[in-house]
C-alpha cells in the first residue's frame, strides 16, 4: 500500500468512526438520560454521566407492565402479518412488472409511480375505511391503511429482478415447462432474498413507529385494548404530562404528581425502539447486499 493509499484509508476510516459516533451517540444520550434523577435533569439538562442515577422512570413503565406486554404482543403480530403481507403483495407485483413481454408494462410501471405523488387525502380515506370496509377499532385498522402496500417497494424489489436476475433463467425453466408461479417460488424468492429482506426491514420499521393509524381508527374501551406499543406509550405520555400540569392546581396527589415526566419520555422512547436495535444486526448483511443491488443503476 503507498503512502498516498494509507492516507485516503486513514482519513476514510476517520470519516466512518465519527459517522457511526454521531448514530450511536445519540442513542447512548436517550438511555443515560432515562438513568437520570429528574431533578438532575431538569436543573443540569441531559448528559452522558449524569450526577444522580435513578430508575424511577423504568420503574413507573414496570408497574404498567400487564398493559405494554399486551401492546408489544399486538404490536409483534401486526407487524410481523403486516409486513409479510406488503412484502408478498410487492414482491408479485415487482415480479410481473419486471417481465418484458408483460402487456402495459411501462403503464402499470407509470400506474404504480403515480401513487407515491398522489393520494386520495386524509379525509376521503378515512371515510372509505371506516364507512365502506367498517375497520374502526379492530386489528385491521393497523394492518391496512397506509402500509399494506408500498409503491416505493414494488419499484426497488422490481429494480433488483431486472439487474440481478438473468433473463436465461426465466427461459431455462419454462423450457422446462415451469409456469410464472413455479418461476416466482424457485427462482425468484431464492435470488431475491437480500431485497426482500431489506423492503422487510422498512415496513418492519413503518409498522413497528406507527401511530397515526391507532389515533385515527381506535377509540373507546375497545379501541384502547387494541393500542399499539406506540399507541401506550404515548397514551402514558399524555397522563404523565395531565398530572404534572395539574399539581399546582391541588387537585392531583403529591405522589402522583412527583411522577419522573421528563425521564420517563426517554425511557418510554428507548423501550419503543429497543426490539428493532436488537433484530437489526441479525439483518444487516440482507440489509447491506439489498440496497447496493437493488438501487437503480445507470
Amino acid at each position: 500500500m503507498t503512502r498516498h493509499n494509507r492516507r485516503f484509508q486513514i482519513f476514510a476510516n476517520s470519516i466512518l468512526l465519527l459517522m457511526a459516533a454521531g448514530i450511536v451517540l445519540p442513542f447512548l444520550l436517550l438511555f443515560m438520560s432515562s438513568i437520570t434523577e429528574e431533578n438532575t435533569l431538569i436543573q443540569n439538562g441531559y448528559s452522558f454521566w449524569p450526577e444522580t442515577f435513578s430508575m424511577a422512570a423504568y420503574s413507573y413503565i414496570w408497574n404498567q407492565r400487564g398493559q405494554i406486554f399486551r401492546a408489544y404482543g399486538i404490536t409483534i403480530m401486526v407487524t410481523v402479518i403486516g409486513t409479510s403481507v406488503n412484502i408478498l403483495l410487492s414482491s408479485l407485483l415487482a415480479y410481473g412488472l419486471s417481465l418484458k413481454e408483460l402487456p402495459g408494462k411501462s403503464a402499470l410501471t407509470f400506474y404504480v409511480f403515480f401513487t407515491m405523488l398522489f393520494n386520495g387525502g386524509l379525509v376521503p380515506t378515512y371515510l372509505m375505511y371506516t364507512g365502506i370496509f367498517h375497520i374502526k377499532n379492530t386489528i385491521f385498522a393497523l394492518i391496512i391503511p397506509g402500509f399494506l402496500m408500498s409503491a416505493m417497494n414494488v419499484l426497488l424489489i422490481r429494480t433488483f429482478y431486472q439487474t440481478s436476475i438473468p433473463d436465461a433463467l426465466y427461459e431455462a425453466a419454462e423450457i422446462d415447462g415451469a409456469g410464472h408461479l413455479k418461476i416466482y417460488a424457485c427462482i425468484v424468492i431464492p435470488l431475491g432474498k437480500p431485497i426482500m429482506v431489506t423492503m422487510g426491514l422498512f415496513s418492519a420499521l413503518n409498522y413497528w413507529n406507527d401511530w397515526t393509524n391507532g389515533l385515527y381508527y381506535l377509540s373507546g374501551d375497545k379501541g384502547y385494548a387494541l393500542y399499539s406499543i406506540q399507541n401506550l406509550l404515548n397514551e402514558m405520555i399524555s397522563k404523565i404530562e395531565f398530572l404534572s400540569s395539574n399539581s399546582a392546581a391541588g387537585s392531583i396527589s403529591s405522589d402522583l404528581s412527583q411522577l419522573p415526566s421528563t425521564s420517563v419520555r426517554m425511557a418510554i422512547a428507548f423501550v419503543a425502539m429497543l426490539p428493532m436495535l436488537m433484530i437489526y444486526p441479525f439483518l444487516q448483511k440482507y440489509f447491506q447486499k439489498g440496497i447496493a443491488l437493488g438501487a437503480v443503476k445507470g
